[in-house]
């Protein structure tokens, strides 16, 4: 074991290094939610966008919750929500994807830190909700990430295409004056998906150049589904180019009624307080670190590195001279009855901890506490040593004595019922 323990010292040190790093980058402040996040305040976030509308006097929040209940849903806006169940019904589209940069051509969404392990898609469950929510007269807004194929869009008779990673950013410009581009001219956003719409679908947003459409209102019963295919256009680094505030005010202002309700939910965030969550958003890493640290230093100061050593030859030499010391000055003074009241109130003491009494208590109380314990022979040994402890004279009286009282001491923790004295306490 000795021979491994270097290398256990050097692998925690890595594990530690990798950890830290791991929570230090997750907990750093405004990089540590998901991408599309309203939490996140960097390029791929979509705090911006929360923090425009909420500006514009827009009714805006955020929703900690699952989709499981939707009684009073406003608008939900799920930006770059993964669905349960989603496939590429093209893999030759997938291709494209194979070679992504900075995140925005794959076909999963890049997650950040602790998002990896907390994010959650949309179950079957809840996208029947959110489905249930439109057919009966609510609205919503989805932007999916890639261009697979899931329940929500096959509901919807949407189809996406996955875009050519290789074009620059597009120009996307309205079809038709619609409520949803009111004083919108022209939007610059780099475009993940195509979408093929069914016929009762009005269009939104279309390539200027390629004229193959990007964002629809898809009407499902008797409400209705934006769709957008371009989740950059939802980012904090998009919002300042051409008319994409713009197109995104007239979008939420023309989704409602109610409240407009960004699923924060599936990006890892819920009602439930913790410390991790606290460390999470507002970076209290080097509290947690500081703690991690104060651990590691407790169990190393309980760690014996080494066999034991002995004590220094004048230590052990000089103890034994002072115990030797001692016993001749009682030897010589005769104080033999003192030294056995000594033993005994020392023993006394040890059973009243097991007779639940105090460690002042006389030794009668004791060997009757004893007794309501069911240690009996305990009791019984106790009073034995009390009344030899008087008739001490000698220091073979003395000497007995104190092995009785150790042989008592090693009774403390026997299991069972009293057990019979042996033959020096009868």
């Amino acid at each position: 074991m000795r021979d491994r323990f270097p290398l256990l010292v050097v692998g925690g040190l890595l594990l530690t290094a990798v950890l830290t790093t791991f929570l230090v980058r997750g907990a750093r402040r405004n990089a540590f939610a998901d991408t599309l996040s309203t939490y996140r305040a960097q390029e791929d976030g979509a705090r911006a966008l929360y923090l425009l509308a909420q500006e514009s006097e827009l009714p805006v929040t955020r929703r900690m919750a699952d989709l499981r209940i939707v009684s009073g849903l406003g608008t939900p806006v799920l930006l770059a929500v993964e669905v349960s169940g989603a496939y590429e019904d093209d893999p030759d589209q997938t291709a494209l994807a194979a070679e992504p940069d900075a995140g925005l051509d794959d076909e999963h969404v890049p997650r950040t830190g602790f998002n990896a392990f907390r994010a959650a898609a949309l179950d079957d469950d809840e996208t029947e909700q959110l489905l249930t929510h439109v057919r009966e007269g609510g609205s919503a807004i989805y932007v999916p990430w890639g261009s697979r194929e899931n329940p929500v869009l096959r509901a919807l008779n949407v189809k996406l295409f996955k875009a050519d990673t290789t074009l620059p950013m597009r120009t996307l410009v309205p079809p038709q004056p619609t409520p949803y581009t009111l004083g919108v001219e022209r939007v610059e956003a780099k475009v993940q998906a195509y979408l093929e719409l069914p016929e009762t679908a009005v269009p939104v947003l279309e390539d200027e150049r390629l004229g193959m459409f990007v964002a629809a209102v898809v009407p499902y019963g008797q409400g209705r589904v934006l769709v957008v295919g371009a989740p950059e256009l939802a980012m904090n680094q998009a919002l300042a180019r051409a008319d994409n505030a713009q197109f995104w005010l007239s979008t939420l202002a023309s989704m409602g009624p109610g409240p407009i309700e960004f699923d924060e939910f599936h990006h890892g965030f819920t009602n439930e307080r913790s410390v991790v969550d606290f460390a999470r958003r507002y970076g209290l890493h080097f509290a947690v670190l500081q703690l991690l640290l104060g651990v590691a230093l407790w169990s190393v100061s309980l760690k014996r590195f080494g066999r034991p050593r002995p004590p220094p030859e004048s230590s052990r030499v000089g103890a034994t001279d002072a115990l030797f010391a001692m016993g001749r000055l009682y030897r010589e003074g005769r104080h033999h009855g003192f030294s056995a009241q000594l033993i005994l109130r020392g023993l006394t003491q040890d059973l009243a901890l097991h007779a639940g009494l105090p460690a002042h208590a006389s030794a009668d109380a004791v060997a009757h506490g004893l007794r309501e314990r069911g240690r009996a022979d305990l009791a019984q040994g106790l009073e034995a040593l009390t009344t030899d402890s008087r008739a001490v004279t000698r220091d073979t009286d003395l000497q007995q004595l104190a092995e009785r009282a150790a042989r008592l001491r090693q009774r403390l923790h026997s299991a069972g019922g009293a057990r019979p004295s042996p033959p020096e306490t009868t």
